[in-house]
């Protein structure tokens, strides 16, 4: 199988044909290296851990650099600032952020030794570019099973209220798999789902971060973020990780990278640098 052959959107009737166990898996190894054990706790009453100060200014600059200058070449090329995605399979750089020991040590603190990395992707909102990032589930998105993922948002920019950095429904993730409508082109969402009323799950925090920090949230954690309406960029890198012991349909494991430990069934590819 190549990176064609997986599905890199599933439809709701593929996703909704696939026995998924949507359902909070509470986290957390018994000695932890990275997390404290308050950190790994509010993990699972809140569905999130931040900040978490991952790379130096000299370094989170030098992937910053890198970062517009792969946008210059995606929007040249007819991408946009959203449209750079799986990018640990086609750029080297990315794949070495997605295997960076200092992202992955905190997520095995959550999953354990074998945790397999399989997602990347910028979010990257431009200045007064009136687009939102509407309420939803990552889980909603994914063939994944049982829901034993997260998300690592990793800020290139510093990203605050103002340029709309993210914001969560604490403690939503316990709630299991939510009820979404579709969103249409008038709602400006990057994405195309949207959860209405989130209040009624739990109560509304923001995330803001700066450059060189990061968050993890679970896959069931409702979140969101608004229109950066500021004169300021907002990108983050979203890096996905699970347990190795999750399944991935639709050709999903073809995206796999073994960031720590192994792969005990042999299902995800454990793919090279590019």
């Amino acid at each position: 199988m190549t990176m064609k052959d997986f599905k890199i959107i599933p439809t709701d009737d593929e996703l909704g044909s696939l026995q998924r166990d949507l359902s909070f898996h509470p986290a957390g190894v018994a000695d932890p290296t990275s997390l404290t054990r308050a950190q790994i706790d509010q993990f699972n009453d809140q569905g999130y851990i931040a900040p978490l100060d991952i790379f130096p200014k000299e370094e989170i600059d030098a992937i910053r650099d890198y970062f517009d200058e792969l946008l210059r070449e995606v929007t040249a090329g007819g991408g946009d600032s959203y449209s750079i995605s799986s990018a640990h399979l086609k750029y080297g750089p990315v794949y070495d952020i997605l295997t960076d020991p200092r992202i992955v040590a905190p997520v095995s603190d959550l999953f354990g030794e074998n945790v397999i990395g399989w997602g990347s992707h910028f979010f990257c909102k431009m200045p007064g570019d009136g687009k939102s990032v509407a309420w939803h589930q990552d889980a909603s998105y994914w063939p994944l099973s049982p829901s034993k993922a997260v998300t690592v948002w990793l800020a290139i920019d510093d990203a605050d209220q103002e340029n709309a950095c993210m914001k969560f429904i604490a403690g939503s993730h316990t709630k299991g798999h939510m009820t979404y409508r579709p969103s249409d082109s008038a709602e400006h969402n990057v994405l195309n789902q949207t959860i209405d009323n989130p209040e009624q799950y739990g109560e509304l925090v923001y995330d803001p971060l700066k450059a060189g920090q990061a968050s993890i949230h679970a896959d069931l954690l409702l979140h969101g973020s608004d229109a950066n309406e500021s004169t300021r960029r907002r990108c983050g890198l979203t890096l996905r990780y699970c347990s190795a012991d999750v399944h991935a349909a639709l050709g999903w494991n073809e995206k796999g990278v073994h960031v720590r430990g192994t792969d005990p069934r042999g299902h995800w590819s454990n793919r090279s640098r590019p």
